[in-house]
């Protein structure tokens, strides 16, 4: 595909947070673009803000008739879209160029020099944190989340070098095209598309064979790359690590240096682990030294990731996009080894009823490590319900007594009604767009 003959680019589920940075990327670099979402989202509204058209109503009569060119127009669509999409069925019918996302992505990145970040859990940070490390020497990169340093999924630079977050879902990094990658964990998720841990496992080795230069691995993978480990013997090693100030300070030793002193202010072991993957991926690039521990220090973080919403003496609000049980037990580290001492209050959303199903042993053993836990409705994005999974039943295996479920419109209430200090909110679903209303009210509670 030749992309400068590409005039318009369209997007079904353009709100996605993946979608959107490739929307951004496209619109930026002179094309037409538009697009559908099912909601009007924060994002949406940030898209439309720099001239690109969104509809919210699934009907072929609201596709602008500049897209009906279809010589010089694209078609880009999630899967997590239905294939009953009216406008996604039209495309498809009439033979337009249609291309999942991953596809398009490896289609950009194809004539660069690429770093993809792969993995169950840590892809986004630690995509962040490279395209942080990275942005010196120009690098573009495609992010799913936004990154606080540029308010955006996108960190614009030139075509020689890309990062890319290296997505395991549907199998979409396997659209790639690597020279550099590293795979931070390989936990079993998505098992309604790959239906056994082993597919999934596979599925990372076929990515792994796409690497043409240096794969990084987290120590303790079953794949061959350079390793890297926190206190463990490794080809990158982090130790002498210390808390100073709310920042981690530590040392790493590469393959051939050390180098003291390095400063990483976001909380929680997983964290360091992703700088350390960031770290070891662009030593490898051959970024100095110097410049990674400097980017490291004023690396600010990722929405929704373990972000601050509220941070004084009196109270402390934390929003996380974590939706697997690894991922919930991390949170539940990191709150611990920042505040020992203290009453959490844990708010989460399901996300899947299958993802519900498989792990629900580990969600109930994971939130149950919480002082109080308070319980929405599962969220079901792409799926219809299950008979027998609800957080009711979720609730039930959980052996923690103060527990409870909430709904929308309870939780600002619930959650005011608690004595915890600390509060974190968790999941992927919608529950991110409740956590201002429960901000406002904290702080008029606290006097914040």
């Amino acid at each position: 595909m030749n992309l400068n003959k590409i005039h318009n680019v369209y997007f079904i589920g353009v709100g996605g947070i993946g979608m959107s940075a490739i929307a951004r990327y496209f619109s930026v670099n002179g094309k037409i673009v538009a697009g559908y979402d099912k909601v009007e989202t924060p994002i949406t509204n940030s898209l439309k803000s720099v001239g690109i058209e969104i509809h919210f109503d699934d009907a072929v009569k609201n596709i602008p008739l500049s897209f009906l060119d279809k010589e010089s127009t694209v078609v880009v669509y999630t899967p997590a879209v239905s294939d009953e999409h009216q406008e996604l069925t039209y495309f498809k019918a009439n033979n337009y160029t249609v291309l999942k996302r991953a596809e398009i992505l490896g289609e950009i990145t194809k004539k660069s020099f690429c770093l993809g970040v792969a993995g169950t859990h840590g892809k986004t940070t630690t995509s962040s944190i490279l395209g942080h490390i990275m942005a010196p020497v120009k690098a573009t990169s495609f992010l799913g989340g936004i990154a606080e340093n540029y308010n955006s999924n996108l960190i614009l630079g030139g075509e020689e070098v890309s990062v890319v977050e290296a997505d395991e879902f549907d199998r979409s990094f396997l659209k790639l095209s690597p020279n550099i990658a590293c795979i931070t964990s390989m936990d079993a998720d998505h098992l309604d598309i790959y239906g056994e841990a082993d597919a999934l496992e596979q599925s990372f080795r076929e990515f792994a064979n796409k690497v043409t230069d240096t794969l990084i691995i987290a120590k303790g993978l079953p794949i061959e790359g350079l390793t890297y480990a926190i206190n463990d013997e490794a080809d990158y090693m982090a130790f002498d690590i210390e808390i100073n100030d709310g920042a981690y300070v530590f040392s790493v030793k590469t393959p051939t240096k050390l180098i003291k002193n390095i400063e990483f202010y976001l909380p929680g072991r997983h964290n360091l682990m992703n700088a350390l993957a960031a770290f070891a991926m662009a030593d490898v690039y051959g970024v100095s030294l110097e410049v990674i521990k400097e980017q490291l220090k004023t690396f600010k973080g990722v929405q929704r990731r373990f972000s601050y919403k509220i941070k004084t003496n009196s109270v402390v609000l934390i929003d996380d996009y974590a939706h697997h049980p690894t991922e919930i037990n991390a949170i539940e580290n990191s709150v611990r080894e920042m505040y020992p001492n203290e009453k959490v209050l844990a708010v989460f959303q399901p996300h899947l009823f299958s993802r519900t199903q498989d792990f629900s042993d580990d969600f109930s053993r994971a939130l149950s490590k919480f002082d109080e836990v308070l319980m929405l409705d599962i969220y079901p994005a792409r799926e219809l319900p299950i008979k027998g999974v609800t957080s009711s039943w979720l609730l039930d295996k959980m052996s923690l007594e103060n527990k409870k479920l909430t709904t929308k419109q309870k939780i600002v209430q619930d959650v005011l009604k608690s004595e915890a200090k600390i509060i974190v909110m968790i999941g992927a679903g919608d529950i991110g767009l409740l956590v201002n209303d429960v901000k406002v009210k904290l702080e008029e509670k606290y006097k914040v």
